[in-house]
C-alpha cells in the first residue's frame, strides 16, 4: 500500500478515486509512565515513554487506515493527514485520513 501526504503518487496515475478513509486509536497515560514522564518533566528534555507510546498510536491508526482502504479495493492512499485531540486529560485520539484511490504506473503516452 502507497501511503502519501501529497495529492498524486509520483510515476503513477489515478485511475479511481474511491473516497476517503481513516484509522484511528485512543490511548490513556500509564501511571507508572507518568511518574517517570512527571520527574523528567522536572528537569526538561524529551520524554521517552511518551514519544514511544505516540509513535506506536500513530502505526496502529495507519494500520487501521491502510487496511480500510484495503478492503474497498485501493492500492493507494494520497493526502494523508495526521490529527490529534485530547479525550480526557489522560487519554488522546491519534486520527489518520487521506484518499483511497487506485493507481497504475504511467505509460510513455501519460503526460
Amino acid at each position: 500500500m502507497i501511503v502519501t501526504t501529497t495529492p498524486d503518487v509520483p510515476g503513477m496515475r489515478i485511475v479511481k478515486s474511491i473516497g476517503m478513509v481513516r484509522g484511528s486509536t485512543v490511548r490513556g497515560k500509564h501511571v507508572g509512565k507518568d511518574l517517570l514522564a512527571f520527574f523528567r518533566n522536572l528537569v526538561g528534555g524529551e520524554i521517552p515513554e511518551y514519544s514511544k507510546m505516540l509513535a506506536e498510536s500513530r502505526e496502529q491508526a495507519l494500520d487501521r487506515m491502510m487496511s480500510a482502504a484495503e478492503q474497498l479495493g485501493a492500492n493507494a492512499i494520497v493526502a494523508a493527514r495526521y490529527s490529534t485531540s485530547s479525550i480526557t486529560s489522560g487519554a488522546a485520539e491519534i486520527l489518520i485520513y487521506g484518499t483511497a484511490v487506485v493507481v497504475e504506473e504511467k505509460s510513455d503516452t501519460d503526460d
